[in-house]
């Protein structure tokens, strides 16, 4: 049997296109053993599980960034770590390994350039992480799958970001559609609606601006979905509680009905919201969490000088950014108009995981 070992984790914006890849390769191959790599303590033991995968655990090494008593064993740890996946490959028979970043990828990445088998990278973000670089050093060229077009990164093609079919395959014109999802989200068809959403990373600086101007957006007369994730904000739940056209909720089960009812985003600019916004035409005003690389402003900057969206930095983000700029603009049906086609032009590839998972095939059948 042929094995695939998937090598991810610690936040979504890696597990998802690592899944994602996975699906796509079950599909094209149901005769594999395809499983993934993870930590004990990352989000991907929850959700990978949870996919329908099987998960492996290796230990948390980050890589030392000063001198520290973890430093100094650090090189220990990272050995056994490679030892494990090297034993791991061995005892599975595992004939390629697919990395899409996170703490797991390096020890992954050196025992399968050790083991002599083929190594694959998929990079979310526009400007790539350490885990990444070394991924991509260490394998041959076209086998490193990138998501932005100006993504600087050794052997690499572009690919795009591995989404769900809902959404690579979301008609926005689909009016009836449209207007069913609104219905179905408690939302009226004759105002527009405002989409907020701070994704895995968390928003609090959005929301609490959005607190101070939630009344403000009932008297604009525009509709507010505003996903904060579960059992975050209550202060904002309160008060929506006396606007009726103030949605708060944990969770869009399907983010495609979320894209499919707004008129304009608000959102963090994580690689897979950039790419998601930008496939299916939704205008967006992007607010990057200053993590990482500063990945997130790099992830949007293909959109907004596009003209597909706008953005704001987090420390500039205020009340007065949503009566100032974002009311007026989920107002303005034109420039909306504009902003979606604009974004529809940029013609992001919408087939990344079954280009990767082609890419799979084909290097293992030499």
């Amino acid at each position: 049997m042929t094995s695939i070992l998937l090598a991810g984790g610690g936040t979504t914006g890696h597990i998802s296109p690592m899944l994602a890849i996975g699906r796509e390769l079950r599909a094209s191959h149901p005769e594999w053993d395809v499983f993934a790599l993870g930590t004990a303590d990352g989000l991907e033991a929850d959700i990978v599980p949870k996919a329908g995968f099987e998960l492996l655990t290796i230990d948390k090494v980050p890589m030392p960034r000063s001198i520290s008593p973890a430093a100094l064993k650090f090189p220990k740890r990272f050995a056994a770590n490679i030892s494990h996946v090297k034993k791991i490959i061995a005892e599975r028979d595992v004939k390629a390994v697919v990395g899409v970043g996170g703490y797991v990828c390096p020890p992954a990445f050196i025992a399968a350039k050790q083991a002599k088998i083929p190594l694959l990278v998929h990079e979310a973000n526009a400007k790539p992480g350490m885990a990444n670089r070394l991924g991509a050093a260490l394998t041959k060229p076209g086998l490193v799958g990138v998501t932005f077009p100006d993504t600087k990164l050794r052997n690499s093609t572009l690919v795009g970001m591995p989404m769900p079919t809902e959404i690579a395959t979301l008609d926005r014109s689909d009016s009836a559609q449209r207007q069913a999802w609104r219905a179905d989200l408690g939302l009226r068809d004759d105002k527009p609606v405002l989409v907020v959403t701070g994704g895995s990373s968390g928003a609090q600086r959005i929301n609490d601006a959005f607190l101070a101007a939630a009344p403000l957006c009932q008297d604009a007369g525009v509709q507010v979905l505003h996903i904060t994730g579960a059992g975050k904000d209550d202060a904002l739940r309160e008060a929506a509680a006396q606007l009726p056209d103030y949605h708060v909720v944990d969770y869009v089960d399907g983010m495609h009905r979320a894209y499919a009812v707004a008129d304009l985003l608000v959102a963090r600019s994580g690689a897979a919201t950039v790419s998601e916004a930008t496939v299916v035409g939704v205008p967006a005003l992007y607010v990057p969490l200053a993590i990482g690389n500063g990945e997130q402003r790099l992830n949007a900057a293909g959109s907004v000088k596009a003209g597909a969206s706008q953005l704001v930095d987090n420390a500039e983000f205020s009340p007065s950014t949503v009566t100032d700029q974002i009311l007026p603009l989920v107002n303005d049906r034109a420039r909306l108009d504009a902003m979606s086609a604009a974004a529809l032009d940029l013609h992001y590839p919408t087939n990344a995981a079954a280009t990767m998972a082609t890419i799979v095939t084909r290097v293992l059948r030499g």
